[in-house]
């Protein structure tokens, strides 16, 4: 990976995404609560920084699963089961370990990405959001989704590989060194400190 750019901590958000309960199930145990902690500690970095926390969640309601039209394959599957990724059931709602603070946004989507079917741009763009760091599970879904997105916004995007994670660890590593890096920055978190500038 080579160094990527600084940038202005101000006009920066982390998006913390999909860090629920019933998403992180996905993942061994050991490795779910190492990415939380990792993500915590992103959290922190970019509060005392003095960025943005933006908490994007996956949660569908009756009337959200009947608006999945049968052509979109892959959410339609998720959608057809009515105990699944409930909007009001706990484990839709993010990790308590990774609990939004208030003034934190947060948005609920019923697709993978993170824009398509909430106002997360219009929200950022009103506090003169222009840069996004991604973390999240998983990363062939909401992460994927959400980078390429971004960068077709005009967002500086920036990639956190080891606060990301997927179940298929080959596609997360083909994501990651491959695919990821042509649309963002892609680092660690102990660097996210070195990145962010007051």
């Amino acid at each position: 990976m080579t160094t990527p750019p600084t940038a202005d901590a101000r006009t920066t958000a982390l998006l913390v995404m999909d860090l629920q309960p019933s998403v992180l199930a996905a993942l061994p145990d050991t490795e779910a609560d190492a990415l939380v902690e990792r993500v915590a500690d992103a959290v922190a970095t970019v509060r005392a920084a003095g960025g943005t926390v933006g908490y994007v969640r996956v949660g569908l309601t009756d009337a959200d699963r009947a608006a999945v039209p049968a052509a979109n394959t892959s959410f339609s599957r998720l959608a057809a089961d009515p105990g699944r990724l409930r909007a009001d059931a706990p484990d839709t709602a993010v990790d308590a370990r990774l609990a939004p603070l208030p003034g934190d946004i947060q948005v609920r989507k019923t697709r993978y990405g993170a824009f398509s079917t909430t106002d997360l741009d219009a929200r950022l763009r009103e506090r003169g959001i222009t840069t996004l760091v991604l973390a999240g599970v998983s990363t062939s879904g909401v992460v994927l989704s959400t980078a390429l997105d971004a960068a077709d916004r005009d967002y500086g995007v920036y990639v956190l590989s080891d606060a990301v994670a997927d179940a298929r660890t080959a596609v997360h590593r083909t994501l990651v060194a491959d695919v990821l890096p042509t649309r963002a920055h892609v680092l660690g978190t102990a660097a996210l400190r070195d990145v962010l500038t007051p």
